[in-house]
């Protein structure tokens, strides 16, 4: 099991401090959310909340990925960077490869491109990108992305882009992998047809169900190799529970360490001492038993 500590909602000046620590403790990345704007009133209900209200603060801060992941890269000499997750249709998707494709190139092949089609209509509406054909556009953007990151001249035609042969420069010397997110049997199979899936919040159970459900998805489509399998889970504590999710498929678990120990509203002191108190208590009994 590899575990990362997950930004989301932390304060930003926080996060340079927090990456240098998970660096040097073992940590195996860094989860960064993301959205461009956070719109006071929504008609959209928030897809995964019992009652559709977002489990976050108005005054809660999203810093763009790209620019922070950057900046984490260069504070950090092993971290690997995943946002969970980023929506490419809200973007041209040449957009998209750029800002992949530089942070890759910065990072030393440390970035992995997590995505979702995206939930809120209204962000789609103020970014000008049509709600209704994401998941149309976003497969067409992730394919645009493979041919961007790769040398030399390429050209590409879509439903939705049509590109010129040109130049995108620098590119990887890896692909960076891709990442889905969604629980619809679509975000499945979608996810199946790249290198890994990101979940949300869940109980053990069930996220060894849905490490299953991938699992099916990916032998029906003929699917085979390594597949990462990306969640928070709410009631694994100790090292054995953890484990427990590995076994049933589970290849990471996002964390927030001080939620263990002081809550939520932990101090920044507070968070780094809970992250070393995690590494002893979770990540070297588990390293040592493997």
């Amino acid at each position: 099991m590899r575990f990362s500590i997950n930004t989301a909602f932390l304060p930003t000046e926080q996060l340079l401090e927090i990456a240098r620590l998970a660096d040097a403790l073992g940590y195996h990345g860094i989860a960064v959310p993301e959205h461009v704007v956070d719109l006071e009133t929504l008609r959209t209900p928030y897809p995964y909340t019992p009652d559709g209200q977002r489990r976050w603060s108005l005054d809660a801060q999203w810093p763009d990925p790209w620019v922070l992941i950057g900046a984490l890269a260069a504070v950090t000499t092993r971290l690997r960077f995943v946002t969970t997750v980023y929506v490419p249709a809200l973007r041209h998707p040449l957009t998209v490869a750029k800002a992949v494709g530089t942070a890759a190139v910065l990072s030393g092949n440390r970035v992995a491109l997590g995505v979702g089609i995206g939930w809120c209509e209204e962000e789609f509406e103020l970014l000008g990108q049509d709600f209704r054909t994401r998941g149309r556009r976003t497969d067409e953007a992730l394919a645009l992305c493979r041919a961007m990151w790769t040398p030399g001249m390429k050209s590409f035609e879509g439903e939705f882009h049509s590109v010129p042969p040109l130049a995108m420069e620098p590119t990887p010397t890896e692909q960076p992998p891709i990442y889905v997110g969604g629980l619809s049997e679509v975000a499945f199979r979608r996810a199946a047809r790249h290198d890994g899936w990101v979940g949300d919040m869940y109980r053990t159970d069930e996220a060894i169900a849905h490490a299953a459900r991938l699992a099916e998805v990916r032998r029906e489509q003929g699917r085979a190799g390594d597949f990462e399998v990306l969640v928070a889970l709410t009631d694994a504590f100790l090292p054995e529970h953890f484990r427990r999710a590995r076994e049933g498929g589970v290849t990471e678990c996002m964390t927030m360490p001080w939620a263990y120990y002081h809550g939520m509203h932990a101090t920044l002191a507070q968070k780094l001492e809970s992250m070393e108190r995690f590494a002893a208590d979770v990540l070297t009994p588990l390293a040592e038993a493997a």
